[in-house]
């Protein structure tokens, strides 16, 4: 699976991000940032870190809504139906749930 590298640089056209409180290092195509779902999250890790930020790209959910996030957008993305961008509010990971503010 695309993904997780150690260290190192990344491969034109890729993406290095970390996720969760342990910050884990995924590699992903940058073609997922054009994706609604990964939009989103960049709008939540916008609110949560702000536009500066040092190194890899942080975002702001756990591993495994992550990866679940992943598996939607890979699929999504590898789709050739037309409607392959499509989003239903049931799918959503939690992280990328519009945050509530009282």
């Amino acid at each position: 699976m695309h993904g997780e590298e150690k260290r190192g640089k990344v491969k034109k056209g890729w993406l290095a991000v970390r996720v969760g409180e342990d910050q884990r290092r995924f590699v992903i195509p940058i073609v997922y940032l054009y994706h609604p779902l990964f939009r989103r999250l960049l709008e939540a890790a916008r609110d949560t870190y702000g536009y500066h930020s040092s190194g890899p790209l942080r975002l702001p959910c756990a591993v495994d809504e992550f990866l679940r996030l992943r598996a939607l957008v890979e699929r999504d993305t590898h789709s050739s139906s037309s409607s392959s961008h499509r989003v239903h509010a049931g799918h959503l990971a939690p992280c990328t749930r519009p945050k509530v503010t009282s």
